[in-house]
């Protein structure tokens, strides 16, 4: 049974965006090695002040080791995310409903 996994990361999002579009070789990387970690799914959207991640994984566990990586943290901060702040990580069970689309 798989888990979504929403985090709320507040930094830079202009350091963000920009990194989106210059930093495409790091950030393909990063999503080969967080698939071979056992996520299924990975999208981001960006807010006033703080990027939101939306993930699906194969359980809570494999994200945790995957985001806790002092590598995966550095690579995070040089995105433009305050790590002043912990972001705010919300795990659940991830279920199958009627108006599922």
């Amino acid at each position: 049974m798989s888990v979504l996994v929403v985090m709320k990361i507040s930094g830079d999002t202009a350091t963000f965006r920009k990194a989106m579009a210059e930093r495409t070789d790091e950030l393909e990387a990063s999503a080969a090695r967080a698939k071979d970690a056992g996520a299924i799914h990975h999208r981001f959207g960006i807010g006033d002040g703080f990027v939101q991640v939306i993930d699906e994984w194969g359980n809570g566990e494999q994200f945790q080791q995957f985001f806790g990586d002092p590598k995966m943290q550095e690579f995070v901060a040089s995105l433009g995310a305050d790590t002043s702040n912990p972001p705010e990580i919300t795990i659940t069970e991830a279920i199958t409903s009627p108006d599922e689309f």
